[in-house]
């Protein structure tokens, strides 16, 4: 999608921070941190929002989950412990229509 922020991410168009990157995903510190450790996780395929997965997602979900374990591992947060959050649709919070989770740590949330 060429007005998506995070697809021009992944593409490159736009710099961020990026922390972590695999086929599957990529994880960037978010903008307007709200703990110390603040990253978005975000998948490579442009995803609305979790009203807009398909059964065939499963997988890059559990992956979602499995990078967070191991970027919380590498920003020293996996011991004190840590925040995952999806927003969804306008009253979720959700900004961006681009599907990604928040991991917030580095502090008592």
């Amino acid at each position: 999608m060429e007005d998506c922020v995070f697809c021009n991410i992944v593409n490159r168009e736009m710099h961020a921070d990026i922390v972590f990157e695999n086929k599957q995903v990529v994880v960037i510190k978010d903008i307007l941190p709200k703990a110390p450790v603040h990253v978005l996780i975000l998948p490579k395929k442009h995803i609305e929002s979790v009203t807009s997965l398909a059964e065939t997602d499963e997988a890059m979900l559990g992956q979602l989950v499995l990078v967070a374990k191991h970027v919380a591992e590498e920003q020293g947060i996996a011991e004190t412990g840590y925040k995952l959050i999806f927003n969804v649709g306008k009253h979720g919070g959700q900004v961006i229509k681009h599907l990604h989770m928040h991991m917030l740590g580095g502090k008592q949330l």
